[in-house]
């Protein structure tokens, strides 16, 4: 085996059960306001209190509006989810970083900026995007609310151990191509189940060559392919993105934590369950075209003639043809944001579409930073200058349109190009149709008001 994952796993298990699942050491867990309630509930029940509470972190994300966070929630579901959050993190004696908190954001965006989220570790939330956070070299992964329960009292929780699969991509990204486009392409040749019941290691030049921001954007969709999680080895450039973070180790202990990060990485001789190699010159600026983040196609293709089982049903849902190209379909919404592209980066590569162009009359866009961190960022860039002179206002942190939680939900039969991770019926709302895309595609989109090759405005 010898491979990164067995090694951080194998550090991590407290015991085997025979014929059973592993008992599995948790090193960090995160709680946002939609699937801890119940778990806090359980821990009152019971009379317990939480094992380590220096090792959990409570932040409201998806029902928080991103307008007006001064001010109470006007939706009395989300109002009520938001407060217990922060009744419950006071009552466990848990850090809470509430609405309008500096430190506030989506967890999954927060996480890796504090330094809270380290190579080596064992990361668990109950959410599916959990994964994101292998990034950094940790095995990251979403769990349910007994779960989440299982945690808070115990630290530990009972896992099959996953089987292993390598993912590498080789070559050299073309311009315009994002580590969103590299995901959505995965997902196509994958199918979204295709990674199922494995951990996946994603290596390769052109892994290495990417951001941090980009490795969070890869890792959170392994999710949509059916993984369990997804990591990338940590390296000089996770070390180099740690440095000098709130949480991150400080002097000696700084040295002594390099060092054995260094060690995260698979032998030479790893033997995984599955090894899959893909070419980065057969990825070009991605689109979905479907009802599944799988259902998705190179911008200037046509969606395919035929599909499998929910093909007829997802095209009539999207009012699209199959044999037809998207390039030109007019725009409603554009909404940049979510956990998985919600990074300076992803507002950098927004701008530089933009910058010079105005705002097309027919879309309304909403521009939502992962953090208030990453708000500060763009404001001390510049960038929120850029995108007002074309026409976009940025609007408070959180999860916003990715999912229809919270006020940003796209009108039933409007098209929304998406930067969010999925695009199933009604996500960003009842009846809306999504088509997922990198911030260059929502951008270009954005100025033209339809479909358009961001290549073509670089």
């Amino acid at each position: 085996m010898n491979t990164l994952f067995d090694k951080i796993w194998d550090r991590h298990v407290v015991q085997q059960v025979t014929d059973g699942p592993t008992q599995l050491y948790i090193d960090r867990l995160y709680c946002h306001e939609v699937t801890s309630p119940q778990a806090f509930d359980g821990m009152r029940q019971r009379g317990l209190k939480c094992f380590r509470p220096d090792h959990i972190f409570c932040m409201p994300d998806h029902n928080t509006p991103t307008h007006d966070q001064d001010k109470p929630i006007a939706d009395p579901v989300s109002k009520a989810q938001v407060d217990a959050l922060a009744k419950n993190a006071a009552e466990f004696g848990l850090k809470h970083y509430g609405m309008m908190d500096a430190s506030n954001g989506i967890i999954h965006v927060v996480g890796p900026e504090k330094g809270l989220s380290l190579p080596g570790m064992t990361i668990v939330c109950g959410d599916s995007h959990t994964s994101t956070h292998g990034a950094m070299g940790a095995v990251a992964f979403g769990i349910g609310t007994s779960e989440v329960e299982m945690v808070m009292a115990s630290q530990c929780i009972l896992q099959q151990k996953p089987k292993s699969m390598r993912i590498t991509i080789d070559g050299t990204l073309q311009r315009g191509v994002t580590a969103k486009d590299v995901a959505l392409y995965l997902m196509a040749q994958l199918t979204t189940s295709g990674a199922t019941g494995y951990f996946v290691e994603y290596a390769g030049s052109v892994v290495r060559a990417l951001s941090m921001e980009g490795r969070l954007t890869l890792c959170n969709l392994s999710i949509e392919m059916g993984a369990r999680g997804g990591f990338v080895a940590p390296d000089d450039t996770t070390f180099e993105y740690i440095r000098g973070r709130e949480y991150a180790p400080k002097g000696e202990e700084w040295e002594k934590a390099v060092a054995y990060w260094r060690t995260l990485k698979s032998g030479e001789d790893a033997v995984f369950d599955k090894e899959l190699h893909f070419d980065a010159a057969d990825i070009e600026p991605r689109i979905t075209y479907g009802t599944n983040p799988g259902m998705g196609i190179g911008i200037s293709e046509a969606i395919p003639e035929k599909g499998g089982v929910g093909f007829d049903k997802a095209l009539a849902y999207m009012q699209f043809k199959a044999g037809e190209k998207l390039l030109g379909k007019s725009v409603d919404y554009v909404f940049l944001g979510a956990c998985t592209n919600g990074r300076i980066e992803d507002f950098r590569a927004f701008a530089s579409i933009v910058k010079g162009k105005k705002k097309a009359a027919n879309v309304t866009a909403w521009l939502v930073p992962g953090s208030w961190a990453v708000d500060r960022q763009i404001r001390e860039e510049g960038l929120d200058k850029v995108l007002a002179e074309a026409g976009f206002e940025i609007r408070q942190p959180g999860c916003s349109a990715c999912l229809a939680m919270n006020d940003d939900k796209v009108p039933a039969g409007k098209l929304s190009v998406s930067t969010s991770n999925r695009n199933f019926e009604g996500r960003q709302g009842p009846g809306a149709r999504t088509v997922l895309a990198s911030p260059m595609v929502a951008a270009a989109a954005a100025v033209t008001g339809v479909i358009t090759d961001p290549r073509t405005l670089l």
